[in-house]
């Protein structure tokens, strides 16, 4: 029997990678809520006050809609949850940034994490830092840094503008310094890891890869 693995995104451009990646035995159906980040970027004070309350309506809604599994494809939204706030009977909650972070704990070299949204940055690394600790994991050497003045590209709906800028960027930071390696850490941002991966020879992390084989495994359960 398929399982119905509902996705909230913060845009419709973030549809079309889990819809190549879902395996078999998964029904998707996708809810994308935009105007949250745009209200979180016009009024920072509401990122504290009642930002977390949307993302929980929002998978209070997906699970009574039928939801077998929900998963969580925005780092912000991901960050604004509060998991202790969770009902008892909502499905399991998927986050994208959980197997991503399993990855780059296994990296031992100096890392370098890009974001292209700044709002995502703090929470995103700190949810890192709690990953290692509860999994008692060897701390990464990752330094976190934006590449600026891009994520009103992808927002706007301009993909192919905002998938050329982070490219172009992250060619430029992988051939800067061969030790060094380099992730993406938003889903937007990764058709341009890819990229810039063919074009380097090297592989460029992103959260798409690991969030494919924790599907795999979740549909084979």
């Amino acid at each position: 029997m398929a399982l119905k693995l509902a996705c909230l995104h913060a845009h419709e451009s973030n549809i079309g990678y889990i819809q190549g990646i879902a395996p078999r035995g998964f029904v998707l159906e996708h809810y994308v809520d935009p105007g949250l980040l745009a209200r979180i970027g016009r009024d920072p004070g509401f990122a504290r006050d009642g930002a977390g309350d949307r993302v929980l309506e929002q998978l209070e809604w997906m699970a009574a809609a039928g939801a077998d599994v929900i998963l969580i494809t925005c780092t912000n939204y991901i960050a604004l949850l509060d998991d202790s706030r969770l009902p008892a009977g909502l499905p399991a909650v998927l986050k994208i940034d959980e197997p991503f972070f399993e990855e780059v704990c296994r990296i031992r070299q100096p890392q370098l994490l890009l974001f292209s949204n700044p709002a995502t940055v703090e929470g995103t690394m700190a949810r890192l830092q709690a990953y290692t600790e509860a999994s008692s994991c060897t701390t990464p050497d990752v330094r976190a840094e934006v590449v600026p003045e891009l994520f009103s590209l992808i927002m706007a709906g301009r993909k192919k503008d905002y998938e050329d800028a982070v490219t172009a960027h992250l060619i430029r930071k992988a051939e800067s310094d061969p030790r060094l390696a380099v992730s993406v850490a938003q889903l937007s941002m990764a058709g341009a890891a890819e990229r810039a991966g063919l074009e380097t020879g090297r592989q460029i992390g992103d959260p798409l890869r690991p969030l494919a084989r924790a599907l795999e495994m979740l549909a084979a359960t």
